[in-house]
């Protein structure tokens, strides 16, 4: 008989992740904390050094017909710093690796490298290192980002304590729709070549897509206002699913309400124009890099008046569920229905 086969589809990413991380125990003095969070924890003495690693792949993660090389390189690094921030740290050097064919030119790789070195002055942090290689199926991109925490600061998934406040900062579903636009507008001009992009009405959603930004400002803020949060995850696969492996890895539940999720009037109306619910963006969509983190009740009154933090939430007991309160006083569970790399 044949052993059974079992499809990638089944796992999913998550899925893959957790069966994975059961096969290894953290077994070195220094080795903090391993798989399961957004960065790799290691003890270095006085501090804990931060590992954070992400690849992206043309045809899955971007596609070159409207991404230009420079805002590529510019956003792979940035989706890397946004890992270290969601630790509450601070990112110091990266790592680059990339595998290209023999499509790409000595001056696309320049311009890679341009946006590449944007980030670096942006984030003030070092390229000290990585590897080039060829690739028989397009660019590969990936970027390993190295950080430091103070040793009593750091964040995890896993610390929202029952009736912590949850919070975001920025705003949501920007980035998802941008995509939508520039896929449509793709559509358009490969129909008709002699089409000129539309974009100029959607600046701001489509910057929030091909060239989103780190909140290393809201790190250094939360420092500034002595606010500590109890658990932090940066929004890379839509809110849903974040606030998930918070409520998971802390063992608790939540509530959110949809009248409080911050949606962008650009994001909102392109969502009109498309029958695309902003709501289902926002909850969704990914690629947004904003911070969801919880905060102890004694910290309200530091943040609520905030202009960049939004409270959504709170945190309750594990056998309330993950809930969300509609418009309509629904009540509704949260799922992940975000980015699956592995579904059919």
């Amino acid at each position: 008989m044949a052993e059974k086969r079992t499809e990638l589809s089944e796992l999913g990413e998550f899925g893959l992740i957790d069966r994975i991380s059961q096969k290894f125990k953290i077994e070195g003095k220094s080795s903090v904390k391993g798989i399961g969070d957004d960065a790799a924890v290691i003890d270095n003495g006085d501090s804990y050094t931060l590992i954070a690693t992400d690849m992206l792949l043309e045809g899955v993660h971007f596609d070159l017909s409207y991404m230009p090389l420079a805002h590529l390189g510019y956003k792979a690094v940035a989706v890397n710093v946004s890992d270290i921030a969601a630790m509450n740290g601070t990112p110091t050097q990266i790592t680059v690796n990339i595998g290209l064919s023999n499509r790409f030119s000595i001056e696309a790789v320049d311009a890679l490298y341009e946006g590449i070195r944007m980030a670096c002055d942006n984030y003030k942090i070092d390229l000290v290192g990585g590897d080039t290689t060829s690739s028989a199926s397009g660019l590969v991109i990936s970027i390993t980002a190295i950080g430091i925490v103070d040793k009593t600061k750091v964040a995890y998934r896993g610390g929202a304590n029952l009736n912590d406040i949850v919070c975001v900062t920025g705003d949501l579903g920007g980035a998802y729709m941008g995509l939508q636009v520039l896929e449509r507008e793709k559509q358009v001009f490969m129909a008709n070549p002699d089409m000129q992009p539309q974009l100029e009405k959607y600046d701001y959603i489509v910057q929030r897509q091909l060239k989103p930004e780190a909140r290393m400002d809201m790190i250094h803020e939360l420092k500034e206002l002595n606010i500590q949060p109890t658990a932090m995850i940066d929004i890379s696969d839509g809110l849903g699913s974040e606030l998930l492996h918070i409520a998971r890895a802390s063992e608790k539940g939540l509530q959110i309400y949809e009248d409080k999720l911050p949606v962008d009037k650009q994001t909102y109306d392109t969502g009109y124009e498309l029958k695309i619910d902003s709501t289902t963006a926002a909850i969704n969509g990914g690629e947004d890099y904003e911070l969801l983190f919880t905060i102890s009740q004694e910290d309200f009154e530091k943040v609520k008046n905030h202009a960049d933090i939004h409270l959504i939430g709170y945190i309750h007991e594990a056998s309330k569920g993950t809930k969300m309160i509609t418009k309509g006083e629904n009540i509704v569970d949260i799922t992940a229905q975000g980015w699956n790399h592995y579904k059919n």
